[in-house]
């Protein structure tokens, strides 16, 4: 789904940089463009951003107590 249309970022686009290391709305906005135009979309930009972060940390949690079995 699309989440900035000035500058075309998607919810995987946000996950993807999430991946790649963005933690915060200012490096997204750095990264992708998202929330840099309009700004229409920074409530939704930053609500994406929040879930993929908390997906990665359950994921690394799951990934690192499997390991240490």
């Amino acid at each position: 789904m699309y989440v900035c249309l000035c500058h075309s970022v998607t919810d995987s686009d946000i996950h993807d940089a999430v991946a790649d290391g963005v933690r915060n709305l200012k490096q997204l906005s750095a990264e992708t463009g998202c929330a840099s135009g309009c700004g229409s979309c920074r409530d939704m930009a930053a609500e994406v951003l929040k879930d993929s972060l908390r997906e990665q940390r359950n994921f690394l949690s799951v990934v690192t107590m499997g390991s240490a079995a």
